[in-house]
């Protein structure tokens, strides 16, 4: 069943069915779009799919093949809805109606097969007998299966498989994982077979998944990850949204003593459902954190169902998207960005949306301008509304925010299902889209992910787009150094003339990452910005770990993702790199979990092992430009054994996938002094300089201010 029209503008007739104590006010519109999306044939969440299949092979006379294809349809879609033992005896059931029709049985049954006993696997360990080492490749310790008969069946219908089909990297994938799960690799691959585990390029010591101890573990299906300081207590909160129609957001208050405490009810927070991803931002100015959960993504005409942004007071969060303006229309998106476009002081909003001409959707991107609160679309009018020459708007999946060519004004970029685009800012309401003379259209097909940064230090933001096209069998060929058809991502970096040179095969990351979620911060805290890229698509077979990059002093990045623990092989979304513990290291928080209803995983939190080196915690307080500081510029100078060293930041430039971060956590490497601290601010266009500033500490700068001020700094121990 489709949603409504009245659902698209985001109003509900609907009354909850529900017991009225269970909600609020807000949960019954909600709850109403979570029963039409499953009551219906959706891809992803539709259950209507098995009764439909069920009807058709109870048909009399069917030919063998046909029944043997429904009882591979019906076993996907049991699967997907998470009755996999029943989706097992379904495709079982399709070997005997082919071995009694004497036929001969196509391969492509064994990978069915296969992937439904790997599910099995995953089910009755990963997620039955969860612990910190599950699903992180390779496989060892914890990760290995305690209950491993559905591993080996699973082993067993691969090989099957790959003897009608030799050449399938994706099954030849699954052999070797399906061995990992046994602890039986490489011995138990076939020679041939093998895939080697290629070593790390640089030991950045192990971060483990203290998740499941410290309570922040949320079971559920991708979605977005935010990690600030909501209830302005200093320690650093975690928001986590879900794909789930029918899931909550869910808040996790940071004790300050090793322990997060769930305060989704409390806070109001979990009157939400749903939501792909969430950006953090103070849109009101009051100094409490807000919150916009964006919905609707990749669910074509069923996405038409409106984002929430969630006004922020102490910690109780109010729902107040009608009353500000940014309700109706209502498109599926993921993605989002905040920023001062106009240098009045407050922060607009950029919506990126999902156009679907075929699904009678050609929507386009939304510019709303904050005026005391209220918002106004003035994408049209502003030249930013992401369409073709034709008027119909692109494909988005990733919006930034940044001052590129440095003049003072916030531009944006916007990366597409197609070409992608960058908007510079005149600085008079307008833009000009210039991404062709900047060379920054690619890559050619899927981007997603998408952020400005300073990777060189040098004082220009450059750019990074992650590719998401290609398949498991795309990976794998990368993995091997054989030719495919997946899409690396773009590492644009800035030559500070208005254009862009791509190093990502210098950088060597010329990979297809398949790359969903993804987000950067400092590993090592010396000085130089990293990159987690989060990967998979929805299908079940999908299982490639995700992958960390070590920024090794601009010129090139180091896979750090075996050395560091984290090569997580479940679909990872929301990323956020954080200093939840005030040691003065960045923790990565890992939102994982897939998109059809069974796929659900439990979210991460890698903890920093800790490097040894200097660093630099910078609040920013804003007078005359934003409040939190947005769009200001930080330069960090120190002297070091090896000479002077300068670390430049952009404030709140963060990914489109991840992060949210309000202050600046800088490391300095191995420092012995700070030389100076600057700071540019877009509004007032002025530029304050520190010097003696301390090291390994937590200041806050207002603007205008001759002074800054050192904040306390206190830490503990997880545990």
């Amino acid at each position: 069943m489709l949603l409504v029209a009245a659902m698209g503008q985001g109003l509900m007739s609907c009354e909850s069915k529900d017991p009225p104590e269970v909600f609020t006010k807000h949960r019954p519109e909600f709850r109403e779009l979570e029963r039409r999306i499953r009551d219906s044939s959706n891809p992803y969440f539709g259950e209507q799919q098995v009764p439909e299949v069920r009807d058709q092979l109870a048909k009399p006379g069917l030919a063998p093949m046909d029944q043997i294809a429904l009882r591979v349809r019906l076993g996907k879609e049991l699967m997907r809805l998470g009755a996999v033992g029943e989706a097992i005896e379904t495709i079982e059931g399709a070997f005997t109606v082919g071995k009694q029709a004497g036929l001969t049985l196509p391969a492509e049954l064994h990978a069915w097969m296969g992937l439904v006993y790997f599910r099995q696997a995953e089910i009755s360990n990963c997620i039955q007998r969860y612990n910190a080492e599950c699903c992180i490749f390779p496989l060892e310790g914890g990760g290995v299966h305690q209950v491993d008969e559905p591993a080996r069946r699973a082993g067993y219908h691969y090989l099957m498989f790959l003897d009608g089909l030799p050449g399938n990297l994706a099954a030849r994938w699954m052999v070797n994982l399906s061995a990992m799960a046994l602890g039986d690799f490489p011995a138990g691959v076939p020679e041939a077979l093998r895939i080697p585990v290629r070593a790390a390029d640089y030991d950045i010591k192990r971060f483990v998944n203290i998740a499941p101890e410290v309570g922040v573990g949320t079971f559920n299906l991708c979605g977005g990850a935010a990690a600030v300081d909501f209830d302005g207590d200093g320690w650093i909160d975690i928001m986590t949204s879900t794909w789930d129609p029918g899931g909550p957001l869910t808040f996790y208050r940071n004790r300050g003593d090793g322990r997060f405490d769930d305060v989704s009810t409390a806070s109001r927070a979990d009157d939400q459902l749903g939501g792909l991803n969430c950006q953090a931002a103070d849109y009101d100015g009051d100094g409490d954190v807000d919150l916009l959960v964006l919905r609707g993504a990749w669910l074509a005409e069923d996405g038409r169902m409106r984002n929430s942004l969630l006004r922020n007071d102490a910690g109780k969060f109010t729902d107040v998207t009608h009353e500000v303006g940014l309700a109706e229309p209502a498109y599926p998106t993921q993605a989002a960005a905040w920023a001062d476009f106009d240098n009045d002081g407050d922060l607009d909003l950029y919506v990126g949306n999902e156009s679907s001409p075929e699904a009678g959707m050609p929507c386009k991107g939304q510019l709303f301008l904050n005026d005391d609160g209220k918002f106004t679309d003035v994408a049209a009018r502003a030249g930013v509304a992401n369409d073709d020459a034709k008027g119909v708007g692109l494909f988005c999946k990733g919006v930034a925010a940044g001052d590129y060519d440095n003049d003072g004004d916030v531009d944006l970029y916007v990366s597409n299902a197609g070409p992608n685009r960058l908007y510079r800012n005149k600085g008079d309401g307008t833009f000009d889209e210039v991404s062709r003379q900047a060379g920054v259209e690619g890559p050619t097909g899927r981007s997603f992910a998408v952020w400005f940064f300073d990777y060189d230090n040098d004082g220009w933001l450059d750019l990074f787009v992650a590719g998401y096209q290609g398949t498991l069998g795309d990976v794998v060929a990368g993995y091997l150094g054989l030719a495919h058809k997946g899409l690396a991502p773009r590492l644009y970096r800035n030559l500070g003339n208005g254009r862009f040179v791509d190093m990502a095969a210098e950088a060597g990351i010329q990979h297809p990452y398949l790359t969903m979620g993804a987000s950067f911060g400092d590993l090592d805290n010396d000085g130089w910005l990293d990159v987690y890229l989060t990967t998979g698509d929805p299908e079940f077979d999908t299982l490639t770990p995700n992958v960390m990059l070590r920024n090794d002093r601009g010129k090139r990045f180091q896979d750090v993702t075996i050395s560091g623990g984290f090569g997580h092989l479940q679909k990872g979304h929301g990323v956020a790199f954080a200093d939840f513990d005030h040691d003065g290291d960045q923790d990565i928080y890992n939102q994982l979990g897939g998109f059809y209803p069974s796929d659900k995983f439990r979210n991460g939190l890698y903890l920093n092992p800790g490097h040894g080196n200097h660093f630099l915690h910078v609040k920013l307080v804003g007078t005359r430009s934003h409040r939190s500081g947005s769009g200001a510029r930080i330069e960090v100078v120190v002297e070091t054994p090896s000479g002077v060293v300068s670390m430049h930041r952009a404030a709140g430039s963060v990914s489109s996938f991840g992060g949210s971060r309000q202050r600046q956590e800088i490391g300095l490497g191995a420092a012995t002094r700070i030389v100076r601290l600057k700071v540019r601010w877009p509004v007032s266009k002025t530029t304050q300089v520190f010097r003696d500033v301390p090291l390994d500490a937590m200041v806050r700068i207002t603007e205008g201010a001759e002074t800054l001020e050192r904040l306390p700094l206190p830490t503990f121990q997880f545990r």
